[in-house]
């Protein structure tokens, strides 16, 4: 089936859309599933991987269904680039072909989930060419468009609406993922990643990194989001406002308050409060009211990204569609 939405993004028209939570965090301490390098996409290969993408995105589906709003269904491809298949022990024919399946599985969803209330757009994600929290193996904008173009390319040729680069840490690998994703004919959106100050990894503001990026890309992303951050690490920011806020339109935090590095060195799994990070999301969306994607990222599961929902779907919420009532937004 050919791409639906890269020539208009549905997220870009107001509504809400959701998406999912931390699969890897959820996958590895929920479902007891190993993952080296948190790596999902190795589960294609291995006997009931799939059944088990299958059943972790059904979820993210049926609250989408149940809430009517749009989905974005982000493939399971994060550390699916070169370096990381490497490790892996994929060849590169095969690490492509992984990418592929990703897509399809999601295309597979989509015939099932999809009506006029949910809209469904295939997201192809793309990782850090290093670690998600730490700039390591920083490369120039020349050389992460090449490192990453053949990753971006193989979604070109798939059922894949778009492309979004996550827990990216440095301004330069976004530039080079945006403009492999524009010579191969993709919108892209692209997540930042901020420590606890607000700023990325490198200390540049969050502001610097959308103006840097836009800049030198003339405005390629379609949107640019937040992940691996709490809200309470970044609401002071964009609170300040400006007319780089507007660019601001998805938002995948974590559950933990905890820095990067404490989450690092941590052996349990800090899931935070559903409802209180519902809360923080129904917050910034007063203060950003373009933000219409929303998810989780470490820590976060459906129990998170439903309490969202009730949270910031209010219609949903008086019609009888959440469990229990939120707690107020007020």
């Amino acid at each position: 089936m050919s791409p639906r939405y890269r020539d208009r993004l549905p997220q870009l028209d107001g509504r809400l859309f959701l998406t999912d939570g931390g699969m890897e965090t959820t996958l590895v301490f929920h479902e007891g599933v190993e993952l080296p390098y948190f790596a999902a996409f190795d589960l294609l290969r291995r006997r009931g991987g799939r059944e088990v993408l299958e059943r972790y995105y059904r979820g993210y589906a049926e609250l989408a269904r149940r809430f009517r709003t749009g989905l974005v269904l982000e493939s399971a491809t994060w550390r699916a680039s070169a370096d990381w298949g490497e490790a892996l022990g994929y060849a590169r024919d095969e690490l492509a072909e992984a990418n592929r399946q990703a897509i399809h599985l999601l295309e597979e969803l989509r015939t099932e989930v999809e009506g006029p209330e949910t809209p469904v757009v295939l997201s192809g994600a793309v990782g850090p060419r290093g670690d998600g929290y730490l700039p390591s193996r920083t490369m120039t904008a020349a050389a992460a468009e090449e490192y990453h173009r053949a990753q971006v390319e193989t979604f070109a040729e798939t059922a894949a609406d778009m492309v979004c680069a996550i827990t990216i840490n440095y301004v330069e690998e976004a530039i080079g993922i945006a403009h492999a994703a524009r010579a191969a004919g993709l919108p892209v959106a692209i997540s930042f990643t901020l420590e606890t100050d607000g700023r990325l990894p490198t200390g540049l503001s969050l502001e610097g990194a959308i103006e840097d990026v836009d800049a030198a890309t003339d405005g390629t992303p379609a949107y640019y989001m937040i992940n691996c951050a709490h809200p309470s690490h970044f609401e002071h920011v964009v609170r300040r406002g400006g007319r780089w806020t507007e660019r601001l339109r998805g938002l995948r935090a974590n559950a933990s308050a905890r820095s990067h590095a404490e989450l690092d060195e941590a052996t349990d799994l800090d899931v935070g409060d559903p409802g209180e990070l519902a809360l923080h999301y129904a917050r910034l969306r007063e203060t950003l009211p373009r933000l219409d994607v929303l998810g989780g990222c470490c820590g976060t599961d459906l129990r998170h990204v439903e309490r969202i929902a009730c949270t910031c779907v209010p219609a949903h919420v008086a019609s009888g569609r959440c469990a229990e009532p939120p707690p107020s937004a007020a």
